[in-house]
């Protein structure tokens, strides 16, 4: 194995959760709509540091999708998901795009020390 070159974003960037590694700067973004099994995601234009899984046949909410499961290039967690390509006509605009799930980034202004001094919310609720 050779040595990992890790690409240091500048401006307000989305970060591994796992290990910190730049991922996505927050100008990338083009969607917050998004959802996985695990939760919310997000779709971004272009994604750093990360490894690619083999291409797959993936049904999902929107319908059949070709994608590629991304990891961190620092610690190998799974991030989310590459769209290489859409079967359908509607879903074309996703392709070579990137999917990042948000329980595994931070945003970079988040803090491991932050505390929420906000009144607490009910898990049916969305802050």
């Amino acid at each position: 194995m050779g040595r990992i070159f890790v690409v240091d974003l500048e401006g307000r960037t989305y970060r591994c959760k796992f290990c910190k590694t730049h991922l996505a700067l927050a100008d990338e973004l083009v969607s917050r709509a998004f959802h996985c099994r695990r939760g919310k995601a997000y779709l971004f234009n272009n994604v750093v540091n990360i490894t690619f899984g083999p291409h797959e046949e993936r049904m999902m909410l929107s319908g059949m999708h070709t994608v590629a499961d991304i990891f961190c290039c620092c610690c190998g967690q799974i991030v989310g998901w590459k769209y290489e390509a859409a079967h359908e006509k509607s879903q074309k605009y996703k392709e070579g795009k990137y999917v990042l799930e948000r329980g595994r980034i931070i945003d970079g202004v988040d803090s491991e020390f932050y505390i929420d001094t906000r009144p607490s919310t009910s898990d049916a609720e969305d802050a």
